[in-house]
C-alpha cells in the first residue's frame, strides 16, 4: 500500500483500517516514512479524528512497536498508576509503596518534567543514590522481589510513541484526545499491567484545562484500556491549585514522607487512599473502594507503607540516610517569603503560574534534557479558602540563581487571589470513569 494513499484517505474523512494503522506505525519505526509525510498524516488526524476502532488500533500498533512485558508468572495482577501531570503532584511517591504494602504488585514508568509540571523520576532522583535507569529486567525481577519497582522510560517500550511524540510536539498535533489517548495507553499496555488507574488531572495546572477534556481523555482512556482486555478505572482530579503545600523535587520528596509518616497534607492523603481504594477494588483484593481505603489507612498508620518506600530506595542504589534525616539534602540559597498585600479569603493560587515559577527557579525543563536544580521550588503556606491578614506569609520561594529571584517572586505573588467574601475550596475528585462498580 501507498503511505500517500492513506494521507489523503484520512485528509477526506475516511476511516483506516487496523491493518493500514499498523502499516503506518511499523514503517514509521523502520523510518521508511519520512517526518513530512507522517506530519501531513497526523494533521489529517487531527483535524479529522479518530473513530473508536483506529483509536484502539492506534493504541495497539505503539504498543506493539517496541517490548511488551509479561507478568503473568508472578500468578498476580500488577497494577499501574498513570497521572495526567500537575503542580506538586508527588502522588506516585505515595500511592506505589502503599498499593504495594498491600501486597499488589506496582510496576511503574515514569517521566521527567517537562513544562510546568513536574516528573516522578526527577523527584526520586533528587534522593542521592537513586537510580530510575533500570533494564527491564532488573525492572522486572524488583516488582517480583519487592511488589514494587519505579524506573524512567526506555527506548525498548513503545519507541515508535516516542519518536510520534516528538514529531506532535513540533507539528502543532499535540492536542488532540485519540492521539493523546493512544500515546499514554500504548505506554501502560507495554509495561504489562493487568490493573491500570488513571488520574487525569483539570484546572488550571493541568493540561487538560476544562474537566469537559479531562473526563472525554478518561472516557476514551477507559474504553482503550478494557478493549485490550485490562481493568481500568480513570478518575478526573482537581488542579487548580498546587496538591499539597510543595512544589519541587527535594521539596515533594520531604513532603511524600511526611504523608507516609501520617503527618503530611489531608488532600495528598485523601486522594492517595481515594486511588489506592479503587486500584485495591480493581484487582479483586477488597470487596469495594471504601474497604480498600480502610485497609491502606491501617497500612499507612502502621508504618508499613513508609517501609515499603524505603525497601524500592535502597533496592534501587538510594541513600537511606536522607529518608532518615532530610535536614541531609541540599537546601536553596534563598528563601524569600511572599506575603498578602491584604486581608481577606484566598480566592485562587493559580497553579500554572506556580508551575512557572518552579520552572524559571530551575526546579523543572524548559527544553528535554536540561538539568535541573533539585533544592528550588515553591512552599506555600495556604490553601484556597484559607483567610488570611494584611502581611501574612502565603509561601517561601526557594532559590538559587539570584539572577531570577526578582522575577520568580514577582510571578509567585500574581499566583495568589484574595477576596472580602467566604469562599469554599474546591472538590479535590470531580468524578470517577466508569462510575464504581462497573
Amino acid at each position: 500500500m501507498r503511505f500517500l494513499d492513506l494521507i489523503l484517505k484520512k485528509r477526506d474523512g475516511e476511516s483506516l483500517s487496523a491493518e493500514e494503522i499498523s502499516f503506518i506505525i511499523q514503517e514509521y519505526n523502520k523510518e521508511n516514512i519520512p517526518d513530512y509525510q507522517m506530519s501531513a498524516l497526523l494533521m489529517a488526524i487531527f483535524f479529522q479524528g479518530l473513530n473508536n476502532k483506529e483509536t484502539s488500533a492506534f493504541t495497539a500498533a505503539l504498543a506493539e512497536s517496541g517490548e511488551v512485558l509479561d507478568f503473568s508468572s508472578l500468578g498476580k495482577i500488577v497494577a499501574d498508576k498513570h497521572s495526567s501531570g500537575g503542580v506538586g503532584d508527588k502522588v506516585t511517591l505515595v500511592l506505589a509503596p502503599l498499593v504495594a504494602a498491600a501486597e499488589v504488585p506496582v510496576a511503574k514508568i515514569s517521566g521527567r518534567g517537562l513544562g510546568f509540571t513536574g516528573g516522578t523520576i526527577d523527584k526520586l532522583e533528587s534522593i542521592p543514590g537513586f537510580s530510575a535507569n533500570l533494564t527491564i529486567k532488573r525492572f522486572s525481577e524488583l516488582v517480583s522481589q519487592n511488589n514494587l519497582a519505579i524506573m524512567a522510560q526506555t527506548d525498548r517500550l513503545t519507541p515508535a510513541e516516542g519518536k510520534l511524540y516528538a514529531l506532535r510536539d513540533v507539528t502543532g498535533t499535540i492536542e488532540n484526545i485519540s492521539l493523546i489517548a493512544a500515546s499514554i495507553m500504548s505506554k501502560k499496555i507495554a509495561a504489562g499491567a493487568g490493573a491500570i488507574l488513571l488520574d487525569v488531572k483539570t484546572g488550571r495546572g493541568a493540561f487538560m484545562q476544562s474537566k469537559e477534556k479531562a473526563f472525554h481523555l478518561a472516557e476514551t482512556m477507559v474504553r482503550i484500556g478494557k478493549e485490550m482486555g485490562k481493568r481500568v478505572v480513570s478518575v478526573v482530579t482537581d488542579m487548580s491549585q498546587p496538591l499539597g503545600f510543595a512544589v519541587g523535587n527535594i521539596l515533594e520528596v520531604k513532603e511524600a514522607l511526611s504523608v507516609l509518616k501520617g503527618e503530611g497534607p489531608q488532600e495528598v492523603e485523601q486522594l492517595c487512599l481515594f486511588l489506592g481504594g479503587l486500584i485495591l477494588a480493581l484487582v479483586g483484593k477488597v470487596r469495594d473502594p471504601e474497604e480498600g481505603q480502610e485497609e491502606l489507612a491501617r497500612l499507612l498508620k502502621s508504618g508499613v507503607a513508609l517501609e515499603k518506600f524505603k525497601q524500592m530506595v535502597a533496592f534501587q542504589g538510594g541513600k537511606l540516610e536522607y529518608l532518615e534525616n532530610t535536614d541531609l539534602f541540599p537546601k536553596a540559597s534563598y528563601i524569600e517569603p511572599i506575603k498578602a498585600p491584604k486581608s481577606g479569603y484566598l480566592r485562587e493560587i493559580d497553579a500554572l503560574r506556580v508551575g512557572r515559577v518552579a520552572v524559571l527557579l530551575g526546579a523543572g525543563r524548559s527544553v528535554k534534557g536540561e538539568k535541573i536544580d533539585p533544592s528550588v521550588g515553591v512552599l506555600l503556606t495556604h490553601k484556597v479558602g484559607d483567610s488570611v491578614e494584611e502581611g501574612e506569609i502565603l509561601a517561601f520561594l526557594h532559590g538559587n540563581k539570584e539572577d531570577t529571584l526578582s522575577a520568580s517572586v514577582k510571578e509567585l505573588t500574581n499566583a495568589f487571589l484574595i477576596v472580602d467574601e467566604r469562599v469554599e475550596p474546591p472538590p479535590l475528585i470531580h468524578g470517577v470513569v466508569p462510575p464504581f462498580p462497573s
